[in-house]
Order: C-alpha cells, then sequence, then structure tokens
C-alpha cells in the first residue's frame, strides 16, 4: 500500500514539473516576442532646408593633364663623357649661353660629322636656288617686255588674241613668271632644310648651349657622367633620340588639355572661366580660362571628345610639371537671383520632378519645375516660394527599450528545476517529505 501511495505521489509530482516547465518556456518566448516587437518600432527625423535665392554657378568637370608649362627642356645628341659644367640651378642664362661641355666617344664624333656634311649640302642647295632667282627674274623681265613693246595692249581684241604672236608672247611671258614664283618657293624650302641642318648639328655638338633666356633647373648631369643618344631604324630611316639634362623656367604660360565630353562640347564656349586642381598638389586650386577648343572632335573606341585648352592665371608655380593630371571645372553659366534647393531635396522620375515640403509639421509632395544645377544645389522655377521648409533627407532610427521597463524587470529566478533539486513550500516543508 505504501509503495502504491509512493507511486502515486511520483507520477503526481512529475506531471506538475512538466506543466511548471512548459509554462515557464512559454513565458519566456513570450518575454522575447515582446522585446523584438518592441525593438522594431522606429521613429523618424527630418533634415530640413530653407527655399534661398542667390546666385548659381553651373560648371562641367573635365579630366586631364598639363601639356604646356612654364618650362624648355635642353636636350642633346652629343654623345661622350660631360667635361665641364657652367652652369646650376637657379642661376638665370640668356639664349645661347653655355651649359655644359661634352667630349665626343667616336659615335659622338661620327654622328656630329653626318650633321655637319647635312648641314653643308642644305647651304649649298640654298645658294643655288638663291643664284638660279635671278636668272629667272631676268628672264621674267625679258619676256615682259618683249610682250608689251610688240604685241601687249591694255584691252587686247579677239583678232590681237587670236594672233599666233600674241600667243606665244603671252605664253611664254606667264611661263617666266611662274618659274620665277615656283623658285621662291623652292628658296624657302631650301631656307627650311638649311635651318633644321644647322640644329641638328647643334644638338650633335660637345657644346650645349641655352636654347631660351630663363632660369636653369632640372639640372640632371655632373662632370664626369657619360651621356648619350640611341639611333632607332624604321624602314630605309633612322631617328636618333634626345636627352634632356636640364630645363629653363620661363614666364611662359602653363595649359591644361582637356577632354570635353560629347554631351558638354556644345557648352564650352573660348575665354570661359575655370578652376583646376592637381593630383600631385593637394589642397590649392587654380584659376585659368579657356583659350581653345577643337570642334572636330577625337574618335577613340567609338566615344567621342573635343579636346580644350586651359590657360593657367597663375605662370610662377613651379611645383606644375609637364603630364600631371588636372581636373578642371569650366564655369559654362552664372544666373543670378534664382531660388535654390540643395539638389538632394529633388526627386525625378521621368519628367516629373517633386520636392516635400513641412506643411503643418507634415512632409508634402510637391510639383516643381526644375532649371539648371550645379554640384549641389537645383534651381527651381516653378513649385516653390523663398522661405519654405523642404525636406533634404529621412532619418529612421530604431526606438531602445531599458532593461527596467520590461514585465520582468524584477528579474527571473531560473533556480528550482534542475534534477534532482527541490522547491519550499510557504510553509518551510519540503515537498515530496
Amino acid at each position: 500500500m505504501n509503495s502504491f501511495l509512493k507511486k502515486i505521489k511520483t507520477f503526481t509530482f512529475s506531471t506538475k514539473k512538466r506543466k511548471m516547465i512548459t509554462l515557464f518556456v512559454i513565458i519566456v518566448l513570450g518575454f522575447f516576442v515582446w522585446l523584438l516587437l518592441k525593438g522594431n518600432s522606429q521613429s523618424v527625423t527630418y533634415q530640413t532646408a530653407q527655399v534661398t535665392k542667390g546666385t548659381l554657378v553651373v560648371s562641367l568637370t573635365e579630366a586631364g593633364q598639363v601639356s604646356v608649362s612654364n618650362k624648355v627642356s635642353i636636350v642633346t645628341q652629343a654623345s661622350g663623357i660631360v667635361s665641364k659644367i657652367y652652369v646650376k640651378s637657379g642661376e638665370k642664362v640668356n639664349a645661347g649661353d653655355k651649359i655644359a661641355e661634352v667630349t665626343l666617344d667616336t659615335a659622338g664624333q661620327q654622328r656630329q660629322a653626318q650633321a655637319w656634311s647635312s648641314y653643308i649640302s642644305a647651304q649649298n642647295s640654298f645658294s643655288s636656288a638663291q643664284a638660279k632667282i635671278n636668272s629667272l627674274q631676268s628672264a621674267l623681265f625679258v619676256a615682259n617686255q618683249k610682250f608689251m613693246n610688240d604685241r601687249g595692249v591694255i584691252n587686247p581684241s579677239t583678232d590681237q588674241r587670236n594672233d599666233p604672236v600674241y600667243i606665244e608672247e603671252n605664253a611664254s611671258w606667264l611661263q617666266a613668271e611662274a618659274d620665277y614664283k615656283n623658285q621662291t618657293g623652292v628658296i624657302a624650302q631650301s631656307q627650311a632644310n638649311l635651318n633644321n641642318s644647322y640644329l641638328t648639328y647643334q644638338l650633335t655638338s660637345g657644346t650645349i648651349t641655352a636654347p631660351t633666356a630663363g632660369v636653369v633647373s632640372d639640372l640632371i648631369v655632373t662632370e664626369g657622367m657619360q651621356v648619350g643618344s640611341s639611333n632607332t631604324t624604321s624602314g630605309s630611316s633612322t631617328t636618333t633620340s634626345n636627352q634632356a639634362i636640364a630645363s629653363i623656367k620661363t614666364g611662359n604660360s602653363t595649359a591644361v588639355m582637356v577632354n570635353i565630353a560629347e554631351v558638354d562640347a556644345s557648352k564650352v564656349q573660348v575665354g570661359q572661366k575655370a578652376t583646376l586642381t592637381f593630383d600631385a598638389i593637394a589642397n590649392k586650386t587654380f584659376t585659368g580660362k579657356v583659350m581653345g577648343i577643337n570642334t572636330t572632335g577625337i574618335n577613340s573606341s567609338n566615344v567621342t571628345t573635343y579636346p580644350a585648352v586651359i590657360q593657367l592665371d597663375d605662370t610662377s608655380n613651379s611645383n606644375i610639371l609637364p603630364n600631371m593630371s588636372a581636373t578642371a571645372s569650366i564655369i559654362s553659366k552664372v544666373k543670378d537671383n534664382v531660388l535654390l534647393v540643395p539638389s538632394s531635396a529633388v526627386s525625378t522620375v521621368g519628367i516629373t520632378s517633386t520636392v516635400k515640403v513641412m506643411k503643418n509639421g507634415q512632409p508634402t509632395a510637391v510639383d516643381v519645375e526644375i532649371g539648371d544645377s550645379s554640384d549641389s544645389q537645383t534651381e527651381i522655377i516653378s513649385g516653390l516660394s523663398e522661405g519654405d521648409t523642404i525636406i533634404t533627407n529621412t532619418v529612421s532610427t530604431a526606438t531602445t527599450t531599458s532593461s527596467s521597463s520590461s514585465p520582468f524587470s524584477g528579474g527571473l529566478r531560473m533556480g528550482g528545476f534542475g534534477g534532482g533539486g527541490a522547491t519550499r513550500t510557504s510553509g518551510g516543508t519540503r515537498a515530496g517529505d
């Protein structure tokens, strides 16, 4: 009998324990669901701005690089050992002043001899062309006088024009005149060849001189250093490369070449102002203006761009070097006294633009007509008034809940449900005793 009663008590206690565990699990799950739902509640904050009147500056941003700087390179085709340096960086020189002396090696002497031979040949050709023009001028004068004295009249009749003697003498005069004019072109060509030959001879000379006046910089040779140039042969022609040994700073303006996108080409005009920044020069902005644009365009990989030249106003900055990367903002339009809003406030779908306006503490979408825009501002033509409060951004934040607001702020006691554990009743009697 006692054994049977003990079994009943044990069964009753196990059932009661399972019910309490189930109830506890339900309460815990409900607590976490409550936290999740409360944590998902959000509050909305609006960032606002005022519609203002002001000046809108519309600019086009284009990439490019320095194409011309206020430096001229001093180059040579001489080959040998530097025996003397006549200048140093920072020193002023005039055109033709000696920069360095090179003791030519065999290759350098041969190159100089060839250049001298070409110069003498060009000089002889020029002299011959000049001598020939004198005889051609004489022949032109004789032909003209013969025609004028024999058949030449101011207003010849048809019969006179058909006269064989008239035709012959007139043709001789015209041919002599054409020969004379053609020879003037031959002389010009001979003069150009002579100048080119002399410049080539100067490049091969052991005496290196300044090509222009200015301040010496970037001197990269020292006495005892070997210099030399290389020859590149392509087909029947041979090209000799130049070796740079220094630069001369001049007062020339620095220019930047930028490639204008096809959609922006029509907006760029000569004389427009521009601001420029350089990747290599931090925290400094330069000013300039558009000096010209190639409206023919250049097509590369089916993309057409239009090169434009921007001349910088500041010609004294020595940090701007050839081929430096640059970013130019060309000011294409300036509009005064227009309604302006931050561009972030405008939402455009298709051809419809809207702006959210705060009315009675609530956001209201308003259709607007927009005009030009800059990087940060947009012109409003209609739909808004000066002083209207508009929404530029919407910020949603989740509401946080502190532990003290929990329905279990007193804490959950986890004890009493461990295996073999006992729960004390209010009377202090151990259950199951």
